[in-house]
């Protein structure tokens, strides 16, 4: 249900007013050589002071009683495209054995009744897999059922967000290279579940997160996060739910710390959406933007997020959409890395 028409009037109220100018060359195509050299933009809100540092750097802002809160999920290689090329397809959820919601597209030629195939391998001795498209849900999502178990390790790639591969293609490189299988998935990934990366978390090496105190949650990164808001005014856009969890352990690792930091706008959605810290597991649409206080999060650790994105709504929520906007300006002008491959910034 829509808000108040006086809501409306309120600042950040519009999905337009989250927009600014973004030069194609500064979209991250491919990660840092190395994680932890990413570049970071720091930004101290009480004293309304940017510096600009390196990922390595973090352990300067950080002491032994401050709580990182990292998302072990793990992406799975759900992207897909049909035997005869014609349709990509993203696994979402699985919500019984070989029955899927998936994204195709163009889902104008994927109705119901169709059979498509996949290839399960690289030669004509690798039987293709079929499936048959049983219904369009109201969202535009497919239902697909197998006729046998997708190996999707074999079959697929990792889901790379749709801006990587068109700058690729754009710059006549490949959609997809090796490198995307490990640079695209966190150091920590353990729990299997998500279709996008928890990208705040990429430029962790294992040695790095060690010198950290640190907790995991888990939220399987699906439609909730990654889609982009397409309404005039953003009380009426609509979150998917996603599945999230809290592991026995987190509650203690939470109250004995005198400060909590997120990694990544999913991090921080479970910390805010959980009824409680004890060990759970839910789905939450909830949907983070201006005016919202954080009950739980006391800085953020992420990256440059899209226009019109919850993502970009959500970092507004914490620090203003006005100093926001201004700091990204700022970004664009020292030429940071934006999207999933870029840099960080940590709001303290």
């Amino acid at each position: 249900m829509a808000r108040p028409f006086s809501d409306r009037q309120l600042p950040g109220a519009r999905t337009a007013d989250y927009e600014y100018v973004l030069p194609p060359d500064l979209i991250a195509t491919h990660p840092a050589a190395r994680r932890e050299e990413s570049r970071l933009l720091v930004y101290h809100r009480a004293e309304d002071r940017v510096e600009h540092r390196h990922f390595y750097d973090l352990a300067e802002y950080l002491g032994p009683d401050d709580l990182l809160v990292l998302n072990n999920s793990k992406v799975r290689p759900a992207a897909l495209t049909t035997s005869d090329g014609k349709l990509e397809v993203l696994l979402l959820d699985e919500t019984s054995p070989n029955h899927w919601v998936a994204l195709v597209k163009p889902g104008a030629k994927a109705k119901p009744g169709m059979r498509i195939f996949f290839a399960t391998g690289p030669t004509e001795a690798d039987k293709p897999i079929e499936a048959e498209v049983l219904k369009t849900l109201p969202g535009g999502e497919r239902v697909l059922r197998f006729f046998g178990t997708p190996n999707l390790q074999a079959m697929g790639e990792m889901p790379l967000p749709p801006y990587i591969r068109k700058r690729r293609v754009a710059l006549g490189e490949s959609e997809y290279i090796p490198e995307d299988t490990t640079r695209y998935q966190t150091v920590y990934a353990e729990q299997e579940g998500s279709v996008a990366a928890p990208t705040a978390g990429l430029h962790f090496t294992p040695e790095l997160l060690a010198r950290f105190n640190h907790a995991f949650v888990t939220l399987h990164v699906g439609l909730g996060t990654f889609r982009p808001v397409k309404t005039e005014f953003i009380s009426d856009h609509e979150m998917h739910e996603e599945l999230y969890s809290i592991p026995a352990g987190f509650e203690a690792a939470y109250d004995a710390a005198k400060r909590v930091i997120a990694v990544g706008t999913t991090s921080a959605r479970v910390l805010e959406a959980a009824p409680h810290l004890h060990p759970c597991r839910g789905r939450t649409h909830i949907f983070i933007h201006p005016p919202y206080e954080f009950k739980r999060v006391d800085a953020l650790l992420t990256n440059f997020h899209l226009p019109h994105s919850t993502l970009l709504m959500l970092v507004s929520a914490l620090m203003g959409r006005e100093k926001l906007l201004e700091v990204y300006r700022e970004a664009v002008e020292r030429k940071y890395r934006f999207f999933s491959y870029g840099d960080a910034m940590l709001i303290l």
